[in-house]
């Protein structure tokens, strides 16, 4: 199988009706009757890479839609296909198991304690904190992606509910069981 293919097959079967539908605005200049047939994801990232606009050497494209319709979680999936990590499809946990935004929403200075809680090295935390110093948000992120790609299937969401609960996030912890 080709590992693109792979990918954007993983990428198309979580996008939601109305993602693709802003994913489609966004590329309005293909024609709006082409798009209009699109219904899924992988007739739109078809036409993209019919147009040599998403290769394997070139995600730009593909990085940006997804930044736009806010999915930094496959957008993590991109970036570690860019680095040349194998893309296993299933390798991430599924989108019910994607508490990154809900975390991400609610956790302000308390991220390395958390990420200290997951077992993140503090070479790992320091480094984080040089790259985003102004971006809370994204430290958070970027931590939460890292621990997520160590850990692999392992990447379990009771894991995280407990590391919330063993920092105090009580409430954290009860919005991402919900």
């Amino acid at each position: 199988l080709d590992p693109l293919r792979s990918l954007l097959h993983s990428i198309s079967s979580r996008l939601s009706d109305k993602e693709l539908a802003e994913m489609k605005f966004l590329r309005r200049d293909i024609g709006k009757g082409k798009l209009d047939r699109v219904q899924k994801g992988v007739e739109f990232f078809d036409i993209l890479m019919e147009r040599q606009e998403i290769t394997k050497d070139n995600l730009v494209l593909l990085k940006e839609l997804l930044q736009h319709i806010d999915r930094r979680d496959l957008l993590a999936e991109v970036l570690q296909f860019e680095e040349g990590q194998p893309y296993v499809p299933g390798d991430q946990p599924d989108e019910h198991e994607q508490p990154v935004q809900v975390i991400c929403g609610n956790i302000g200075r308390e991220w390395k304690r958390l990420m200290r809680e997951l077992g993140m090295s503090e070479v790992n935390l320091d480094r984080i904190e040089a790259a985003y110093p102004l971006d809370l948000r994204e430290k958070l992120f970027k931590a939460l992606g890292e621990w997520q790609k160590g850990k692999g299937k392992d990447a379990k969401v009771a894991d995280l509910i407990q590391a919330l609960r063993g920092c105090d996030l009580n409430l954290v912890a009860d919005r991402v069981e919900e």
